[in-house]
């Protein structure tokens, strides 16, 4: 079979292209339009798609819009609700959901030669799983996603078993520890959905001294779930510009939430190791980008061995899209699927492309015997 698979929906946009059961590419589409993220995570910006990556991605596998057997799309608009009934203030949020209904038209208006029927729909946080529990070393082990939002959750915790997933556990919105990561983000000055590397970076630089506060509003459930209540961030440091000058009461506050984040991430992994009794853990969605976060997943959690996804963001459900196809879903599925080899799987230049780059910006250049 022959899979392309893309992300578009939120930010990150990304396609991929699996043919039978084996990654041939996959890039962003940032990597060609060098707009950082891709665009926007805005409902006004899901109708865009990663033209440019999923064309790189046919030309890399040597095959058109006309041979594939499936696309991926990984958001299940079906799976939505309207915004105020899943609790989040996004009153455009209907947008999104309508350009996802509409995205097998835009898919074959950007593709031609694609068959809209060819286009099938991949939960978004099933689409994470399959980045990191089929693209992963093991052939069984248990996945943790956490982001912002899919189409009505924020979570999803399960296990893989040859390949096939059974879900335990997830979280419905507005309770959301990837939402409130950004909230904190732009109370701090940063850009939400893009600077919160900024916030756990800002924590290194605090103390954790309104950690115990926060407990009363960030807590888990003991069932696999938690619970995000409201937090006046305010009533512990002054919201910030972009570009003012932080605080230690501002960096405090960083590694408050920083500190709470990795305490619930625990205590969520040991609820599901819990239920499986499993060896090996794999991450995914954006806050498995949180890397102090992981490494205490890593040396103080239950498992003996921890894999994360490169591509933990939005970005990697394009391949975890592609791959769930492969593996279980249309034109046949039930392939087997190969572990993803390395995280170079963009696109490259030749020396020769590099070199007329360089001969046409009138750049010298000089290529050494030993680059050592």
């Amino acid at each position: 079979m022959r899979i392309l698979s893309v992300n578009a929906i939120f930010h990150d946009p990304s396609a991929a292209l699996v043919v039978d059961g084996r990654i041939v590419a996959a890039a962003e589409e940032e990597r060609f339009s060098r707009r950082k993220h891709g665009k926007r995570p805005v409902p006004f910006s899901a109708w865009e798609l990663p033209e440019q990556a999923a064309r790189w991605c046919l030309e890399r596998g040597g095959i058109t819009a006309a041979d594939l057997d499936a696309v991926a799309y990984s958001f299940d608009p079906a799976l939505s609700r309207p915004a105020d009934q899943l609790g989040l203030d996004d009153p455009w949020d209907h947008l999104r959901i309508d350009y996802a209904r509409s995205a097998p038209g835009f898919l074959t208006t950007a593709l031609p030669g694609l068959e809209p029927c060819r286009v099938a729909y991949v939960p978004h946080h099933v689409a994470h799983a399959a980045s990191a529990g089929l693209a992963g070393p093991y052939r069984d082990c248990d996945v943790l996603v956490l982001d912002g939002r899919g189409e009505a959750s924020s979570h999803l915790a399960g296990r893989y078993d040859d390949g096939v997933l059974t879900p335990l556990a997830g979280q419905s919105l507005p309770h959301s520890l990837g939402l409130v990561y950004e909230d904190l983000t732009e109370h701090l000055g940063f850009l939400r959905s893009c600077d919160e590397y900024k916030v756990m970076a800002l924590a290194s630089y605090g103390k954790p001294r309104f950690a115990d506060l926060l407990r009363e509003s960030l807590y888990t459930t003991g069932d696999g779930g938690f619970r995000t209540e409201p937090v006046d961030w305010a009533s512990f440091a002054p919201p910030l510009r972009s570009g003012e000058e932080w605080t230690s009461d501002h960096a405090d506050l960083a590694a408050s939430l920083q500190s709470r984040l990795e305490d619930m991430l625990l205590e969520l992994v040991g609820w599901l190791h819990a239920q499986t009794g499993g060896r090996c853990l794999v991450l995914a969605g954006g806050l498995a980008l949180n890397c102090v976060a992981n490494t205490r997943i890593h040396e103080q959690g239950p498992y003996d061995d921890v894999w994360v996804q490169p591509a933990a963001g939005d970005a990697g459900t394009a391949l975890g899209g592609a791959l769930h196809l492969a593996r279980t879903g249309a034109g046949g599925g039930g392939e087997r699927v190969e572990q993803m080899p390395g995280a170079d799987l963009g696109r490259e230049w030749t020396e020769a492309e590099i070199a007329g780059y360089l001969t046409t910006a009138a750049l010298p250049f000089e290529r050494p015997t030993d680059l050592a």
